[in-house]
């Protein structure tokens, strides 16, 4: 029986409704919010989108509910909205909520602005496709009827400058999409990509796009809110600019732990990525015989080559 359960039987009242109390926390948050909030977004609505997030999403429920209003703070800061057409996500590391903009959110601020379009695209086994970089680029693309994720073998992005004779295309394979996230993800199977690679993988071939087109205030800062994101790190935007909040106190489940580097390095695409985990966890102040257990996880899944 839960704690929360005990003390319920003991005073023989009902447990508290976690939604309930939410949406309470939200009706005294909505003033504060509603100060942030570009024209077209409105209090009440971000509000009852947090709400349903909230609602659908346990592991949020676990959170601060002061982290969760930080987040949303920030997504409403960007001009996006949670979970609508994938623009932007609440995201659970441990007790912290982060905010992290979606590839379509990032595609609609950077159309928004009328001197560029951009858009992206996931390739499946089965499908047509072909491109070609260089200066003549271009991508085709004829998607078939495979739908599991497990079977992408490319993502790719395309912008178009207004005026521009030619096209900015990029394109990745799986594995340097994987690559790309065991370089940098430090919240080990908790990272958001292992629940939805497609929005992950496109997203990340799109902020390749997005270095080379016209930018906002607004973009710019959502490219460094997901950039900090894939990292599980939480950020805060104050006078139009983007900080990196320092949870390390409160981070709390969210850390790293021995088993988490280690299903990474038996897990990275390739020796050199396994590497960069290893030096990551012997950096990370695990205690000499974890450290140990990542370093024999690392040379007996990757081998030394004669």
């Amino acid at each position: 029986m839960s704690t929360t359960a005990l003390k319920s039987a003991a005073t023989g009242k009902a447990p508290a409704n976690p939604v309930v109390a939410f949406s309470s926390f939200m009706d005294k948050f909505k003033p504060q919010l509603a100060l942030a909030l570009p024209k077209h977004l409105t209090a009440d609505r971000m509000a009852r989108l947090a709400l349903t997030a909230f609602s659908t999403t346990p592991a949020l429920q676990q959170c601060d509910p002061k982290s969760i209003a930080g987040a949303i703070m920030v997504a409403g800061q960007l001009g996006l909205e949670i979970g609508v057409n994938g623009h932007g996500f609440l995201i659970p590391y441990g007790r912290t909520c982060t905010f992290v903009p979606g590839w379509k959110g990032l595609q609609d601020l950077a159309n928004r602005s009328g001197r560029a379009t951009t858009w992206t695209g996931a390739v499946y086994e089965g499908d047509e496709f072909d491109y070609r970089l260089g200066d003549s680029p271009f991508v085709h693309h004829r998607p078939g009827d495979e739908e599991d994720q497990k079977k992408m073998t490319h993502v790719y992005a395309v912008g178009r400058v207004n005026g521009s004779n030619w096209p900015i295309v990029e394109v990745w394979p799986m594995s340097k999409v994987w690559k790309h996230r065991d370089k940098y993800n430090k919240q080990g199977q908790k990272h958001y990509s292992f629940r939805d690679p497609e929005m992950y993988a496109r997203k990340v071939a799109l902020l390749q796009v997005l270095k080379y087109v016209p930018s906002s205030v607004e973009l710019s800062n959502a490219v460094a809110v997901a950039n900090a994101s894939e990292m599980g790190q939480r950020t805060d935007i104050l006078d139009n600019c983007v900080t990196v909040a320092d949870d390390s106190d409160d981070m709390g489940a969210g850390a790293m732990t021995a088993a988490d580097f280690v299903q990474r390095v038996e897990g990275a695409a390739d020796r050199e990525s396994a590497e960069v985990i290893l030096q990551q966890a012997l950096a990370y102040g695990l205690p000499p015989a974890d450290a140990a257990k990542v370093e024999k996880a690392f040379a007996t899944k990757w081998p030394a080559q004669a």
